[in-house]
């Protein structure tokens, strides 16, 4: 997708889940939401979906697509190298990724995006996967964060 129509997608997408998480929900129920939501309005989304801190563990949250690892080894992989670095990890090719996880072994690339609560605090990742090589770009980073700065945004009802 060319870049301007892939910003242009990810701002309806942002825009769209912005009203969808302003109704009731708990933080599950929203991460719920925007996974699904990601996962069928962009192409190339093999598997969209959080993977959330429980105590020093990594483990799997709401998602769409194919069955996934329910618990990442610690400190190995792209989603552990993110909730150290405190930052997202684009990787083209996730063959060439030290460490890499591979819960189906169709995925290619994979980008990661670190989730924090309303407080601040880091409390997972969205992971996204492809079954194409290098599927990812710095667009697809800015749309992402933005999209998961929603969750830490306003977790209550407007009203």
């Amino acid at each position: 997708m060319h870049t301007t129509s892939k910003k242009g997608r990810y701002g309806r997408i942002r825009q769209q889940l912005s009203d969808l998480l302003s109704k009731p929900g708990n933080q599950l129920s929203r991460m719920a939401t925007i996974a699904a939501v990601l996962h069928h309005k962009m192409p190339g989304f093999f598997w969209t979906g959080f993977y959330l801190l429980d105590g020093d563990e990594l483990i799997v949250g709401p998602y769409q697509g194919p069955a996934a690892c329910q618990l990442l080894e610690k400190d190995k992989g792209v989603c552990w190298a993110a909730i150290r670095r405190e930052e997202s990890v684009l990787v083209p090719d996730v063959h060439q990724f030290p460490g890499h996880i591979a819960c189906d072994s169709r995925s290619q690339s994979e980008i990661v995006v670190p989730v924090r609560d309303p407080g601040g605090k880091l409390i997972g990742v969205l992971d996204v996967d492809s079954k194409q090589l290098d599927a990812f770009d710095e667009t697809d980073r800015e749309g992402l964060e933005q999209i998961v700065a929603l969750l830490a945004a306003n977790s209550s009802p407007k009203g």
